[in-house]
């Protein structure tokens, strides 16, 4: 009979390699676009924002998030800690990656395809909607959180600075279009405008549009009202 830590071991093994800790963020081409700033376009891969009660639950009490790496936007940053999921079958992923810093609210960000290995009927939200969203496990190396809801996947959107909405024409809350030209060019609709003075112009997609597209091989990014 095979030895039972042996086999932990192996299990282990094989989902730190299915679900590998993803980068949070890639920076992908960078265009112009004619507009006041360069238009960036980030991959989101999946990840957890926090509430400083829900980290100490999960990482002790007085914990603090500590950086791995800076984001784009200005104070954001990809944390070293990392927290595994355990879904409605008791499948698990592990190692998603919180970021940073933490907010009045703890929201987990997947894919479809994440949703689909987990048995999650995914909403499609904007960031901090969490009405009649499902919930989760989350679990740290001091505890378990009992998420009741607020696992979402994010409305793929583009952060404008009041200066980038005045060329393009647009408000909070619109609707643009992203084109992306390439071997495997395609223009996704319905990207919310999120409208902020402290950010800077960036969109983000995730990592199923991401790869969709191929975005590593576009030739051409451009926002169309």
């Amino acid at each position: 009979m095979a030895d039972k830590a042996l086999i932990e071991q192996m299990v282990r093994k094989a989902l730190e390699e299915r679900f590998a800790v993803a980068s949070p963020e890639i920076v992908k081409p960078k265009i112009h676009n004619g507009g006041p700033n360069p238009l960036v376009v980030n991959v989101s891969a999946r990840h957890v924002h926090v509430r400083q009660e829900d980290l100490e639950i999960l990482f002790g009490p007085g914990a603090q998030l500590t950086k791995l790496k800076d984001l784009y936007q200005d104070g954001e940053f990809a944390s070293e800690q990392v927290v595994n999921l355990i879904g409605p079958r008791n499948r698990l992923i592990p190692g998603i990656r919180i970021l940073g810093p933490t907010r009045n609210y703890t929201q987990v960000e997947l894919s479809y395809t994440d949703g689909i290995y987990m048995g999650i009927d995914l909403p499609l939200r904007s960031s901090g909607d969490h009405q009649d969203t499902p919930g989760c496990v989350l679990v740290g190396p001091h505890g378990a959180l009992n998420l009741e809801r607020g696992v979402i996947r994010a409305e793929r959107h583009v952060h404008m600075h009041p200066d980038d909405c005045a060329h393009y024409g647009v408000k909070n809350k619109d609707y643009m279009k992203l084109k992306i030209e390439g071997p495997c060019g395609v223009t996704y609709d319905r990207m919310l405008v999120r409208e902020d003075p402290r950010v800077k112009l960036e969109v983000h997609i995730d990592t199923d549009e991401g790869n969709a597209c191929n975005l590593q091989s576009a030739t051409k990014i451009e926002l169309i009202k």
